[in-house]
């Protein structure tokens, strides 16, 4: 779709350009929201900010370096990267303790290791 709309309007600066090929106002961003968010009957509120966070969420997830997607959001800090993003809890469940492997293997040397809860 994207594909199609760019062969098509061939933007110059920005891919969606507004009147006179320029930028779109943050109020006419919001506003695409809105009306978009209510055609698909979405209920939760929607922001530029929360497609912000979205992006960051879904390139960490698919494995993208936390210093990369620092530097497509523009942050100077990881710190404020890690604000965007969130990592799902199913991902924190699946760490191994080093600690814990290493008691394991000290008390079983014999046996393969497996995840401790």
């Amino acid at each position: 779709m994207v594909v199609e709309y760019y062969r098509s309007y061939k933007p110059k600066i920005y891919l969606f350009e507004g009147i006179n090929k320029g930028k779109y106002s943050a109020q006419s961003v919001r506003q695409f929201i809105t009306k978009s968010c209510k055609k698909a009957k979405l209920n939760k509120p929607v922001t530029p900010h929360t497609l912000r966070h979205s992006y960051a969420t879904h390139l960490l997830e698919n494995g993208v370096d936390i210093r990369y997607i620092q530097s497509l959001l523009g942050h100077a800090k990881p710190e404020t990267t890690m604000i965007y993003t969130h990592v799902q809890r199913k991902d924190l469940m699946s760490i191994s303790n080093p600690l814990n492997i290493a008691i394991q293997k000290f008390n079983n040397p014999n046996k393969t290791t497996k995840k401790l809860s």
